[in-house]
């Protein structure tokens, strides 16, 4: 039984692990090389909010989930690509093609973008968790779930062999008792 639990574990966690590394990789190439602050490998993404334009909305390291719309409406949360950052504002006008939004704590509203730059609306946001976000995908971070990932497996192979060992040891054990009873039987009685 507990070696079926340590064989789910391992199993959980070279899943989790080979899903967390993949989707680093995949995020990383379309940042590095797409270009892509924002990239939705699975039609929603998650990132930190680093000023605080959206107050009391949004703070700074609030994380927060954007999700792709088909169609956005003037209220909506938006992240968008702007000079190659990422900007979180709210759209105060929508004319065809063209958007304007603005941060809730700004005074001034942004230069139109047009629709297709909007990643995504915001549709939740969690205070505070953007720090341990950062800190997960920064190359410590990764290399710190990794190494962790490793040491669990790792405890789990040795876990495992130590008690294989210890099994053995008892049949071996069991094996001399056998053996010294059996040859206490077969001497001669005088």
């Amino acid at each position: 039984m507990k070696n079926k639990k340590r064989l789910i574990l391992r199993i959980v966690v070279i899943v989790l692990a080979g899903a967390f590394l993949g989707i680093q990789l995949y995020s990383w190439n379309a940042r590095s090389l797409g270009g892509d602050k924002m990239p939705m490998p699975l039609g929603f993404a998650t990132s930190v909010v680093l000023s605080g334009s959206m107050e009391p909305e949004l703070s700074v390291n609030d994380m927060i989930i954007v999700t792709a719309r088909d169609v956005y409406e003037v209220g909506d949360v938006v992240v968008f690509q702007s000079y190659g950052s990422l900007v979180v504002h709210r759209i105060i006008s929508i004319d065809g093609e063209s958007v304007i939004t603005q941060g809730d704590a700004n005074d001034t509203p942004d230069p139109a973008i047009k629709l297709s730059d909007i990643k995504g609306e915001v549709v939740t946001a969690i205070p505070y968790v953007g720090l341990i976000l950062s800190f997960i995908r920064s190359p410590l971070g990764i290399i710190l779930i990794l190494g962790t990932a490793f040491f669990l497996m790792e405890r789990s192979f040795r876990k495992e062999k130590e008690e294989s060992l210890d099994e053995l040891e008892q049949i071996k054990e069991e094996i001399r008792r056998l053996q010294a009873q059996q040859e206490a039987q077969d001497q001669p009685k005088d």
